[in-house]
């Protein structure tokens, strides 16, 4: 029997956190033009120029990422047997939450002035440089963590090609050019402009890789630019200019990727094992490719490890600063991850509510109240990391004597509202499917509040949870955007301590956190395919 006062209460407390999450975003749009105040002029030449290197090298990193990801899937779509494929893919899916300055450090230990590379090439009398500081380093780390973001969801795409497809191709005798072109190419290309526009809108937004890699002020981005305007000229009407142009830029980078959708065509989700031989050369083409990225991908992952190892551990497990760090950023990751889900719980519910036809009448009052749930939460795509520090910033200038005051609390909502898009995107779906699905079913048995979810929607949505939950807490756990603003030697979280052992060239110190920062992350996050196996219905 359907609960009226259920879904009222469900609903109201919905309607109640958008409104909230909406006023937050008005608030510091507020804030920022009061700073801003009569200053608030057109962007000079200098912020125009910021804007289109921000432009250029998301662009350029987007296609690099592109093209390596499109040829890793290929080649692991025709590749299924081999030792430690497995492991491989699920790194691909670390490489999203992996925090982006161990990354940035396993990099310059491979890649830098006296990395392994240049070690290898200085015994064949070589040299290869200093390019990873500069436009190539941002480059590299961008390609480094968006390409295996592109090619597991490729990989996807031309694992899940019918059967039927693949045999017809064999049959036709098709060369593996003409197969890529009339078979693969059509499974991946309506995913593209999507996975394109996401990792431009990351690289566009990037600010740890350009802080650490950039050099020089010739290659600050916006959110860069921002960073400096605060914290060393603290000129805050110029970051009010710079913040509003990247919420600007974003919000249309936003709105465009929102009207690409993920084409289903041409999916079966059976797996089906090629049965025939590749050409002896593309097969050796297709292993190579594995076998290098393997090695790029991995290589700055065991410099962390190794580095972290031969670090002096016992000394800096020792440590009251790193002790005090590491229980803020568990503190601060657990508490933004419960938030997420919270948020994410009741602006789903709510907006699940407006789409059952058992629930509440369809009409046009409904599909507008549905789109204004669902908008609140999405809304946060379009807010950079440093933008949003920036608007706790004045919110805690404007309302306390110390800003550092409301630290703690800025960064566990600022990181559940980043992370919240995401968990949207993920509960949404299972939570609408459970719901407009049985609804009939639960309603004739009785099932409401505690037993529907304990019976019904807790056993299907679990998997949904966890990855959530795993997400936003290695999300929180790696950022550095919101503590770059807030941190101090009182206040401090592993990636704000490792980026200041990174500044004051304490290589040792700096590996090592790292390597605390890495194991925590793969633990977390590899912990969630264990959990999905127990579930059937995932």
């Amino acid at each position: 029997m359907f609960n009226r006062k259920r879904f009222t209460l469900s609903l109201t407390l919905g309607i109640l956190t958008a409104a909230v999450l909406i006023g937050i975003i008005a608030l510091f749009l507020i804030l920022l033009l009061i700073e801003g105040g009569s200053d608030l002029t057109a962007p000079n030449k200098k912020i125009w120029r910021i804007l289109g290197f921000t432009a250029f090298q998301a662009g350029l990193s987007t296609l690099l990422s592109l093209a390596i990801g499109i040829t890793l899937a290929w080649a692991l779509s025709h590749k299924s047997l081999f030792f430690g494929r497995s492991v491989l893919i699920a790194l691909l899916s670390v490489a999203m939450v992996l925090p982006t300055l161990v990354a940035v450090l396993g990099l310059v230990t491979v890649w830098g002035r006296r990395g392994w590379f240049n070690e290898v090439l200085s015994t064949l009398d070589l040299t290869s440089g200093t390019w990873i500081y500069g436009l190539g380093g941002i480059l590299l780390a961008h390609s480094y963590l968006n390409a295996p973001f592109m090619a597991r969801s490729l990989l996807q795409r031309l694992e899940g090609i019918p059967a039927e497809q693949r045999k017809l191709s064999q049959s036709l005798g098709l060369t593996p050019w003409q197969r890529f072109r009339f078979v693969e190419w059509a499974a991946i290309k309506g995913s593209l402009p999507a996975l394109c526009s996401t990792v431009f809108l990351l690289c566009f937004t990037s600010f740890a890789i350009v802080l650490t890699l950039g050099g020089s002020s010739k290659y600050n981005t916006l959110e860069v630019a921002i960073y400096e305007a605060i914290k060393l000229d603290f000129d805050l009407p110029h970051a009010v200019i710079l913040a509003l142009m990247q919420l600007a830029v974003c919000a249309l980078l936003v709105s465009v990727a929102s009207t690409f959708r993920l084409s289903s065509n041409a999916i079966d989700q059976r797996r089906f094992n090629l049965v025939w031989k590749e050409p002896r050369l593309t097969a050796f083409a297709q292993g190579l490719i594995i076998v290098l990225f393997a090695a790029f991908f991995l290589a700055p992952l065991v410099a962390i490890l190794t580095d972290g190892i031969n670090a002096d551990l016992l000394s800096l497990f020792s440590s009251s600063l790193f002790l005090k760090t590491s229980f803020n950023s568990l503190a601060l990751a657990t508490a933004s991850a419960f938030l997420t889900i919270s948020l994410a719980m009741l602006l789903v519910k709510a907006r699940v509510n407006t789409l059952a036809p058992l629930r509440l009448k369809q009409s046009k009052s409904s599909l507008a109240l549905r789109q204004v749930l669902s908008f609140s939460g999405s809304v946060y795509l379009a807010v950079p990391s440093l933008v949003m520090a920036f608007g706790f910033f004045l919110l805690a200038r404007s309302l306390f004597s110390s800003i550092y005051l409301v630290a703690p609390f800025a960064l566990v909502i600022a990181n559940a509202l980043l992370a919240l898009p995401f968990a949207l995107a993920v509960l949404g779906p299972a939570i609408e499917k459970v719901t407009v699905k049985d609804d009939r079913l639960a309603f004739s048995l009785g099932l409401s509040g505690w037993s529907r979810w304990r019976l019904l929607e807790w056993p299907l949505i679990k998997p949904e949870l966890t990855f959530v939950a795993a997400l936003s807490f290695c999300f929180s756990l790696g950022d550095f955007g919101i503590i770059a603003l807030f941190g101090t030697q009182d206040f401090a979280t592993l990636p704000w301590l490792l980026y200041q052992k990174m500044g004051s060239y304490r290589t040792d110190e700096a590996a090592a956190i790292a390597l605390v920062l890495l194991t925590i992350t793969l633990l977390v996050f590899l912990a969630v395919p264990q959990m999905r196996k127990g579930n059937p219905h995932a």
